[in-house]
């Protein structure tokens, strides 16, 4: 068995005890009230799900089993994953057994390859992702488990066998996906000496003298590896995974939320704005250019993308990582300058304009120049990156679905001559 199985193995039974002796002892206590704004605009705000791998303090941005994500931006992938399951950072040694352990499970089935060949040639790459995810359900080591009677106590164990075989194939699916869809040759085969975001940049054809590239797909793993688990792919992974579905329809369903415009589209909406910008001025406009152009965006009726954020109150701690990483690396980058210059003016147009709870900005502000730098300027496919990185999310949450005994999850629903009824009485 691999550390990361030992190490949940030791610390099931502890998180066992502590929800059992809650929902025992305060089972009856309230802990949210919901509002017939709430309940007629997505939930927002109410508190009805329990999820320990993050949370997003409206003042302080996300955090990783309690720690700041700012004060991991130098983890690699198999670092974050390896703390989204249990809680630590791993030891050198944990880490080690780890990338080994992802690399050896890399390799992607053949068949997966003839199934992708067969869709159309200018399939949607997230449409590709989610179809060679869904394929793979066969595999499912938790389906076989489950139909040999294993006890629910150990649903975890093939859970996570699912989920590790997912989180290693899913950079090697991204790459070739890439290739494929965009005409950049053939697939290239996984390196298993490498970690998961060099071998990525290897598989995607990105590595350079410096591994420059690498460090920023590094960064882009850690930073969108996780949200809480509300945001929309999380909740459809849990909601599909209460079901007792495997991780392969779990993940391909919460996937095809990310795939949605208003959650993992919105950093090629951000990225689009700032070439719009570029291309207006013909280059990198004056503080008091940029700031027209967004009253012209505001009084037009559109938004400006990367601005505003459902629940933090501040500037993104991910933002402000990816803008620390441009700046280091291609500070002279004109389109780094510009988000940097978009940074400086609008969250004062927006404190004037008065609409915007938030005007700071969050991490697709930033998140596309990254990949624009390094040439990556196919915008269809920045979600597909979104996705191998918030697949550890998802997973993660999974494992510890399943060895807490989550139960299915069954919301009850009202009609609007209920509610008009309950606000008359």
């Amino acid at each position: 068995m691999s550390n990361l199985h030992d190490k949940l193995e030791e610390q099931i039974p502890v998180w066992r005890g502590r929800l059992g002796a809650l929902a025992k002892e305060h089972g009856d206590k309230v802990i949210s009230q919901v509002t017939v704004a709430q309940a007629m605009g997505g939930m927002r705000g109410v508190k009805c799900m329990v999820c320990d791998t993050s949370e997003v303090p409206p003042d302080k941005g996300l955090m990783i089993r309690g720690v700041p994500l700012g004060e991991l931006t130098d983890r690699t992938a198999e670092d974050i994953f390896y703390m989204l399951c249990t809680g630590d950072l791993p030891t050198p040694e944990a880490h080690e057994d780890l990338r080994a352990d992802l690399a050896a499970r890399s390799e992607v089935p053949a068949y997966i390859w003839q199934v992708l060949d067969a869709m159309p040639k200018d399939s949607h790459p997230m449409c590709m992702l989610d179809t060679a995810i869904l394929a793979m359900q066969g595999e499912s080591e938790f389906v076989k488990a489950y139909n040999s009677g294993v006890k629910k106590a150990e649903f975890w164990q093939s859970t996570l066998e699912d989920c590790l075989n997912l989180v290693a194939r899913m950079p090697t699916l991204a790459a070739a996906i890439y290739r494929k869809r965009f005409d950049k040759g053939p697939r290239i085969d996984p390196d298993k000496s490498l970690d998961m975001s060099h071998n990525f940049a290897h598989m995607l054809g990105l590595r350079d003298e410096h591994e420059e590239s690498a460090d920023a797909l590094r960064l882009y793993l850690v930073l969108h590896c996780d949200h809480e688990g509300g945001n929309v792919s999380a909740h459809t992974c849990h909601l599909v995974g209460s079901a007792l579905s495997d991780a392969y329809y779990s993940v391909s369903a919460g996937l095809n939320g990310l795939s949605g415009p208003l959650h993992g589209l919105a950093n090629q909406e951000c990225l689009k704005w700032v070439l719009e910008v570029r291309d207006k001025f013909g280059g990198l406009p004056s503080e008091d250019q940029l700031r027209e152009f967004a009253w012209e965006t505001l009084n037009s009726g559109r938004v400006i993308p990367g601005y505003g954020h459902a629940v933090l109150r501040v500037t993104d701690p991910r933002f402000t990582a990816f803008n620390a990483f441009g700046l280091k690396h291609f500070p002279d980058d004109e389109i780094v300058q510009l988000v940097g210059r978009i940074y400086d003016v609008v969250p004062g147009v927006l404190k004037e304009h008065g609409k915007a709870k938030n005007p700071w900005p969050n991490v697709d502000a930033a998140s596309g120049a990254l990949l624009y730098h390094y040439g990556m300027t196919e915008f269809p496919y920045y979600t597909v990156l979104f996705s191998v990185s918030r697949v550890m999310g998802m997973c993660s949450q999974l494992i510890w679905n399943r060895a807490m005994g989550a139960p299915i999850e069954r919301p009850k629903s009202v009609t609007i001559d209920w509610l008009e009824d309950a606000v008359r009485k």
